[in-house]
């Protein structure tokens, strides 16, 4: 079954499962970019379903994105 998230339950869940704050007031869809603040006080964006289901819930100071492999190293 598919949980409907509303921006409530979302505040609850970044409260909950995270040092970080959620600053947006409203939630339009997965693919939204949401607002969040990280826990040093830098604020970054991010959507929910990667807050979530991919665990980047820190601003990338903090949490650096992941490097991607490029093809040509080798």
């Amino acid at each position: 079954m598919n949980k409907r998230w509303t921006i409530g339950k979302i505040k609850e869940y970044v409260e909950s499962n995270s040092e970080s704050k959620l600053l947006s007031t409203e939630y339009h869809g997965f693919s939204q970019r949401l607002l969040f603040e990280c826990a040093c006080g830098n604020t970054f964006e991010k959507t929910f379903t990667k807050f979530k289901d991919k665990k980047q819930r820190k601003c990338d100071v903090c949490q650096p994105p992941k490097e991607v492999p490029s093809i040509d190293s080798k």
